[in-house]
């Protein structure tokens, strides 16, 4: 057994384990779970308010102070 005997085992062990996940992903048990996760950006019950950060407001006092 030389090295590229264990690339070969290792390209099939690889090529089940992407098979499996695939499986895993696309398997009907999942489909509820993927459908509620492709709603959510439509969800109307919470608008999307940006958060943006607090500018100090200048006072009177202080916009005369620097002119």
């Amino acid at each position: 057994m030389d090295i590229n005997d264990l690339r070969s085992i290792f390209t099939v062990l690889a090529f089940i384990a992407f098979v499996g996940i695939v499986w895993w992903a696309y398997s009907d048990r999942r489909k509820k779970t993927y459908d509620e996760a492709a709603m959510l950006p439509l969800d109307g019950d919470s608008p999307f308010v940006p958060s943006v950060p607090s500018v100090p407001q200048a006072t009177e006092n202080q916009e005369r102070k620097s002119s």
